[in-house]
Parts: C-alpha cells; structure tokens; sequence
C-alpha cells in the first residue's frame, strides 16, 4: 500500500455568462485519500517546537507552556527530525544544545528533549523574527522532509513592523508555521501575518490549560502529513486576467500575491504539505465579453509537484456567453456560500478595526452586518460572539456597540473570523 496521497480536483461554477459579462468564478475542490497507515511510514518530516518564554510568561504560562512542548516531544513519530527553541529577544536552542540543527526522535532523544523543557524559565522580551529565522535555518538543512513549525506566544513583539516583514517574506514558503496566542495581551494581526505568509494557521488559547492539548492535536496533524509541498497551477489566456487565487476553507487564506510566474500564462501558488484531507478555493478570471454560445477555457488548473513538475489533478473553469437570463443569473451555490463567508471576515475585521479607532458608527453597521450575516449562514459560534460585542434593542431594531466588552472574547472573534463553515448539503 502506498503512503502517497490519491488527489482529486472538482470545480463548481456556473459557466453562463451574459453577453457582457466578464467575471468567471469557480470554486476548486482538492481532496486527498490515503497515504496514513499503521503499517507504512509516512514521507520524512522535521519539526520545531517554539515556546515564547518572555518575561511575560512568567507563573503558571510557563509551567502550562513547558508540559504542552513537552507534550508536543511526547507526539512526535519516532524517526522525525526535531528540535526545540525558546524565544525571547532572541531564539536559542532548547533542544538539541550546541550548534543549531535538528536530532531524530528516539525514546532516549525525546526524554533528553523534555529534561530540558523542564529548565525553561521566563525571562527578556520578545522578538517573534529572530525565533522564525531559527527555525528556518536548522529546517532548511533538510530539503527534502516536510517542515512544519509550532510557535506558541503570550506577548506583542517588539521587532519593527519593517524588520518583521522582512523575516516573513524572506522565508515565506520554505516552511509550514501553526501559530498560537495564549492569553489576552497579543495582536492577532501578528500571528495572522505569520500564519499568512507561512501557509499556516493561528488560533487563541482562551484557557491556559488547555494549551497542552493544543500542542498534541497540531503535532499529530503535522506528522499525519505525507506531501511536503502541491502547488495550484493556474493557466489564463492571453485575453483574461487572473484576477485572484484564495483559499476558501477550512480557513481563509489568500495565495494570489504568492504566485510564482511558470510562463506569461502560467502561475504556481503554494499550497503547503497535504496528508488526508479536502480544502476549497476560489478562482476568479476575468474575460474579455464573447458572442453568444461562445465557449471558451478560461482557466485550466492544476495540482502539481512543484519538485518534479508532476501532475496530480487537473481541470478546467469554463465560460459560455448567452442571452437567456435563467442560465446567467443562476448562481453557483458553493461560489455564493464562500463569498458570503469571505464577506462575513471582511466585516468583522472592518467593524474590530473601526472600534478600535473609535470610529463607533462604522464599527457598529459592521458588526450588526456581520451579525446577521453569521446567523443566516449557519455560524452559530460567530453569530454569539458578535452580540457579545454588539447588540439590538427587539423592540425598536436600534444596534449599538456593548460599553464593556471582554478583551478574551474580541480576540476570539478576531481570530476565529478566518475559519469557514463548509456550505451545507441540501437536507442536512
């Protein structure tokens, strides 16, 4: 049995077009099956496991923060690369000590690992650049293995935006990062970057006791990867702009500015390692205005190996002109779901945004927007947090921002607005 991933790629749109028409949308759906088995042994992997141990770590986060990277240690396959960074102002190796490089986790690698987790203390500043650039060092040594790295941080960083921003976009690809805020006194918009530029994910901790937890399921969907890197291969004709590629779920994640040109057509955008799983994206081409029952190619997609330029899956987008009304405003469901939930994003970033600058009025037609459109969407979880921060006379229909809203409960809006609910099927 093979270890290797089985790709599929569907694409959902409605292909009509009005005689002026000239947006093409079209939702991409990559699925992946097998490749995880009890008696195979996925593709090799390395791992970093970054504790933030700041001076604002201190009490019981760096207690919580030791048993989770300890947990972390405990998760990984025998056999993975591995190492451990604590980060201040600057990163230094945990685990392995001496010069910066990865060991193979063994029984005895492992228990060494997590002797030294237990000598962690807090302390310094926080400078989350230096931390990255680490990791990407003592990863970039192994070319081949799927690279992932977990940080975890409690604290705002203090690297200029200018330093930061060159870390990110200089390692940008090389590796996987999963980011993680614990506590309430760090910027989302921080690890949002990081995460973004990363082609990982960040989420909040609420609970500093569950952050062991959190560390065991990121490390086990790490080590269940088997594909270090796909990327979406994107060709337009020469008449039609590729006007963006963005990942639609299971969380939003824009790749258009990531594009790697293959020829003045042609365009990679990076996807990231895959195991056995499904995400969606969005495409949208722009045409020049055709006859009607012209049919063109105005998109053809596929699912590559960037290392050996290996197809996986493919398809087409597809653009037929007509002049019946029926066929060119029926919308495609699964195109109508996902720009609703990337609206829904939009609008709790805008509304956060704008209350943040005092700007009440913005922020409170925002929010009531975003509140409504969460609950007409199916996002329960949302639509709950958001009357924490906004709510409605029923008897008038007046909205007004909440006076005293917990700082927990706008982080977890905040970061909780780039996850997407799946568009549900009919009878469900």
């Amino acid at each position: 049995m093979s270890d290797q991933p089985a790709f599929t790629l569907t694409i959902d749109q409605n292909k009509y077009l009005p005689l002026d028409g000239r947006e093409v949308h079209a939702i991409l759906t990559v699925g992946s099956t097998g490749g995880v088995t009890t008696q195979v042994v996925p593709a090799d992997a390395a791992e970093v496991i970054i504790v933030d141990t700041s001076g604002s770590m201190s009490g019981g986060k760096i207690r919580e923060a030791r048993q989770a990277a300890a947990t972390a240690v405990r998760t990984l396959r025998d056999g993975v690369l591995f190492a451990v960074i604590a980060g201040t102002e600057s990163a230094k190796m945990v685990y392995p000590g001496g010069s910066p490089r990865l060991v193979k986790a063994t029984a005895a690698t492992k228990a060494e690992a997590e002797r030294a987790i237990g000598r962690l203390l807090a302390h310094g500043g926080t400078a989350m650049g230096e931390w990255l650039k680490l990791a990407g060092h003592v990863l970039s040594a192994h070319p081949s293995a799927i690279k992932h790295a977990l940080l975890m941080t409690d604290g705002q960083n203090n690297e200029s935006a200018e330093v930061f921003g060159n870390v990110l976009a200089g390692w940008s690809g090389k590796f996987v990062c999963d980011c993680l805020g614990v506590g309430d006194d760090w910027v989302p918009a921080e690890l949002r970057k990081v995460a973004e530029a990363m082609l990982g994910t960040f989420d909040f901790v609420r609970n500093q006791g569950d952050l062991p937890e959190y560390f065991r399921r990121l490390t086990q969907t790490s080590m269940s990867k088997t594909v270090a890197e796909l990327s979406l291969r994107v060709w337009v004709p020469q008449t039609a702009q590729l006007k963006f590629v963005k990942q639609v779920s299971p969380v939003l994640l824009d790749l258009t500015g990531k594009r790697a040109d293959v020829n003045p057509l042609t365009g990679d955008y990076p996807t990231g390692s895959w195991g056995a799983e499904e995400r969606e994206y969005h495409v949208c081409v722009e045409v020049p205005p055709g006859q009607v029952g012209q049919e063109i190619r105005a998109g053809w997609v596929k699912l590559v190996r960037p290392d050996t330029g290996d197809v996986v899956a493919s398809g087409n987008v597809l653009a037929q002109w007509t002049d019946d009304l029926a066929q060119s405003t029926r919308i495609n469901g699964k195109v109508a779901h996902y720009t609703g939930q990337a609206e829904l994003h939009d609008l709790i970033q805008d509304g956060l945004s704008a209350r943040a600058m005092g700007d009440v009025d913005t922020a409170t037609a925002r929010l009531v927007k975003a509140r409504e459109l969460a609950a007409e969407s199916g996002r329960e979880d949302t639509a709950r947090l958001l009357e924490k921060v906004v709510e409605v006379d029923p008897a008038t229909g007046t909205a007004r921002l909440r006076r005293n809203v917990d700082k927990a409960d706008e982080i977890e809006l905040d970061t909780g607005s780039v996850r997407t609910s799946r568009l549900r099927k009919e009878g469900n």
